[in-house]
């Protein structure tokens, strides 16, 4: 179940340029594996491919991967090696290409450095306690049920109950749902997680009673016996770790790109451009726009079966 702290990160959370993980340079980095013609492929340019093309090859053993990747890198410099000799470095659409390559490269590697790198714990640490302060306490509820078809049965369930049966019993050899063998436990869930009547009906219930009247849904009559609530708890730091990360530097990137584009004059030329993205800031100003890292839609309440 994905709690209200999660909700709140996946919320604050959105794409930012995915960095490959470059790893510090060694002496060994420089040690050559292979040559293809008079170029030499060392141990940090394997390593490289390695970051960029090992999804491709994510399912194989490691020693497999790394020889597959280092035959896709030979392929890459054979091929390159073959456009050099035949002048296609010289094609304008070429230079392009690799003009911004190295642009997205650099732009990639400066804010590795100066955003991620820079994220220590402590700063997580502080992120995931103010994000736990503001967060409005939710209560949840654990909670068992009887399904039966007709509400003549489930009033025949009540009458049991008030004999003084016990509900586990009666849920098991009863309870046409999928947790009758269980006694009819449904665990612990929060509001929005039942269909509304009968979360309506749970929410209801002091602890330790059940439904005096049947609870009827598009699944049937249920009758509905509440045995504990709590405040929903909120993971702890190490489970959402990682989550709090992307969100901080979700921001130190915004913060960094925000930074260089005031250093920079940013002029858009085309008039058709600039008025779209004049007419897109009016709108997110106003609030017609969702923000990147808006939350999705909500997912349907589950069934109480």
């Amino acid at each position: 179940m994905m709690t209200s702290l999660q909700r709140t990160l996946l919320a604050a959370a959105s794409l930012i340029p995915l960095l490959a993980a470059v790893p510090a340079a060694r002496a060994a980095d420089a040690d050559v594996v292979a040559k293809v013609g008079s170029q030499s492929i060392t141990e940090g340019e394997l390593k490289l491919a390695e970051a960029d093309l090992g999804e491709q090859f994510g399912k194989m053993p490691p020693e497999q991967r790394k020889l597959a990747v280092l035959s896709a890198l030979i392929d890459i410099k054979s091929l390159a090696q073959e456009a050099e000799k035949a002048k296609i470095g010289d094609d304008p659409a070429v230079k392009a290409r690799v003009a911004f390559l190295r642009e997205r490269a650099l732009h990639n590697a400066y804010f590795q450095k100066t955003g991620v790198d820079a994220i220590t714990d402590a700063e997580l640490k502080a992120r995931y306690d103010a994000e736990v302060a503001k967060i409005k306490p939710v209560e949840e509820i654990h909670a068992r049920h009887i399904l039966v078809k007709t509400k003549d049965e489930a009033l025949a369930v009540i009458k049991e109950l008030d004999g003084g049966a016990d509900f586990m019993t009666l849920a098991a050899s009863k309870s046409s749902g999928p947790t009758g063998p269980e006694g009819g436990d449904l665990g612990f869930f929060g509001p929005g997680q039942m269909v509304p009547p009968f979360e309506k009906a749970a929410y209801a219930l002091p602890v330790g009673t059940y439904t005096k009247e049947p609870v009827e849904t598009q699944f049937g009559w249920h009758v509905i016996q509440v045995t504990e609530k709590r405040p929903q708890p909120q993971p702890a730091f190490d489970q959402v770790k990682e989550q709090v990360r992307q969100v901080v530097m979700r921001e130190k990137y915004m913060e960094i790109v925000q930074k260089a584009r005031e250093a920079l004059k940013v002029e858009y030329v085309d008039p058709a451009m600039k008025g779209q993205v004049e007419a897109m800031e009016k709108a997110m100003s106003e609030g017609a726009v969702a923000p990147d890292g808006a939350a999705p839609a909500g997912a349907a309440p589950a069934p109480a079966q």
